[in-house]
């Protein structure tokens, strides 16, 4: 009788080690489920933002043919204007003498990365919400409309096949066919064209090729 409970006790502790073994053995079973599930929603998340990517990119790349293409026409049209129609001061004299468009700081410089090997063709520029948007020369608006992917945009014909653009406008003061000198202001600043917070994008072209900014810029 005494065996038998000697027994009986080793009997019901490994009956308590198999329970417990079976718990943490579905305890594991639930862990692994539970990464599984995990991968997949990292998985699905992953290939979600991929496709987001794939198409933030593609709609970057329409943008800057959109803004080629506008530029492309706004030369032709420019073409047969007088000199006298476009501006004062030969803009090419200008070089690292212009002031700066809007009071911020260049949070996205020309040349760099953007996405998907796409670069910024001019500089950003983060401000203050309504902060006044000032030519940078003198010269005729031969564009003040929407554009997306720049919203309210304004350019500027220096005459010599310089162009400036300032996008991302809350409100624009000029319109096409009206002159501005240098220092006027042309437009409020804002958030137009999927901007997340108060920006100016603003580039310098000739014949519609962008030039960096910041050589032209007063440093």
């Amino acid at each position: 009788l005494q065996r038998i409970g000697q027994l009986d006790s080793q009997l019901q502790a490994q009956d308590a080690k198999l329970a417990g073994l079976q718990q943490a053995q579905q305890a594991q079973v639930s862990a692994l489920q539970q990464a599984r599930s995990q991968r997949m929603q990292v998985l699905a998340s992953i290939s979600a933002q991929t496709q987001t990517r794939a198409q933030r990119l593609s709609r970057l790349r329409q943008q800057q043919s959109d803004l080629e293409s506008l530029l492309a026409q706004l030369r032709r049209a420019t073409a047969s204007l007088p000199p006298e129609d476009l501006g004062h001061s030969p803009f090419a004299r200008l070089r690292g003498r212009l002031p700066r468009p809007v009071a911020g700081s260049i949070i996205q410089g020309y040349g760099q990365v953007r996405a998907g090997g796409l670069k910024w063709q001019g500089d950003l520029f983060a401000t203050e919400r309504d902060a006044p948007v000032r030519a940078v020369s003198g010269g005729r608006v031969v564009y003040a409309d929407w554009l997306a992917g720049l919203g309210l945009l304004i350019i500027i014909d220096h005459g010599g096949g310089y162009m400036s653009l300032y996008g991302h406008n809350a409100r624009l003061y000029e319109s096409v066919g009206q002159h501005v000198a240098a220092g006027q202001t042309i437009a409020q600043a804002g958030d137009s064209g999927g901007s997340a917070r108060p920006e100016l994008y603003f580039e310098i072209r000739r014949e519609g090729k962008p030039l960096d900014p910041r050589q032209w810029l007063v440093r």
